[in-house]
């Protein structure tokens, strides 16, 4: 096994292993540790069927099932499809996924530890890869603050309602009705990470809509601040996807963002995403 660090603040590709094989303690101790240290991983030229994906996801963490059940794997609803690909008119899977900044599921009570995207179909045109993953440190966002910014958070919580404000800024529409019934819930603004100990920024505009205690002006313009600074660009990381990549990230440390350059029918795009339960946000 080999692990290649990016040149970024984040990112490694992990070289020489075959996740279709049950890793070996040491080797998961391996990849965990530069699963922590690093947030993103990326494992190229992976074949794996779902039962076989599902394992590997069950070494960081229990398995969790999502609330868009329209768009679970029919045999393995731990896995949903994220794809533009429509059939009878209709999406096959979640298609807007990623649209703004954000950390997955950050509206429940114990957002995931970690997702994982398996690129089954991947867009391409005239031989250019695209439907690239932008990534962003929170970690390290949070470090680059002034410790006067940095005492001022650190006892703040934010709301995050997955119909809030991304619902009002026009995106996320689809699936509102389910959107709806997810209660608000309240986490830090600056979360401690469960197996480093570093401090995350943990707010986004597209579903953070107040801050607890704060009046909703200088709560979202607090917000705002924050997010900016979360995907400043001396934080990213980009991933550049093939077909049978296999991707992790630590929901914890980063944000991403999805690049829609592609169209459905001209662009097909279908990936099998899990997630790994976490812990509740300190």
């Amino acid at each position: 096994m080999e692990i290649v660090p990016s040149q970024n603040v984040i990112g490694a590709e992990i070289h020489r292993v075959e996740l279709a094989q049950p890793l070996s303690e040491a080797e998961f101790g391996r990849v965990e540790a530069a699963f922590n240290k690093h947030a993103v991983l990326c494992f190229r030229d992976q074949h794996l069927t779902e039962p076989q994906l599902i394992a590997f996801a069950r070494r960081f963490g229990e398995v969790e099932r999502i609330f868009l059940t329209h768009y679970a794997h029919p045999k393995y609803p731990e896995i949903m499809f994220v794809s533009n690909i429509k059939e009878n008119g209709r999406d096959i899977g979640h298609a807007d996924a990623g649209s703004v900044w954000h950390t997955d599921m950050s509206y429940t009570a114990r957002p995931p530890r970690a997702t994982m995207l398996y690129a089954l179909e991947v867009p391409m045109e005239d031989g250019v890869t695209l439907g690239d993953t932008l990534f962003s440190s929170a970690a390290d966002a949070h470090d680059s603050l002034p410790t006067e910014k940095q005492q001022r958070i650190a006892k703040l919580r934010a709301i995050h309602q997955v119909a809030g404000r991304r619902a009002r800024t026009g995106t996320g529409q689809q699936d509102q009705a389910l959107r709806k019934q997810q209660p608000a819930v309240l986490h830090p603004v600056a979360r401690t990470h469960p197996h480093t100990g570093r401090k995350c920024l943990y707010v986004s505009k597209g579903e953070c809509e107040g801050i607890e205690g704060m009046p909703q002006d200088e709560a979202l313009m607090l917000i705002d601040e924050l997010a900016d600074h979360t995907t400043d660009p001396r934080f990213r990381h980009v991933h550049r996807w093939r077909v049978r990549d296999l991707l992790m990230w630590d929901n914890c440390t980063v944000q991403h963002l999805a690049s829609f350059d592609y169209r459905w029918p001209k662009h097909r795009r279908l990936m099998h995403r899990i997630t790994v339960d976490g812990t509740v946000p300190v």
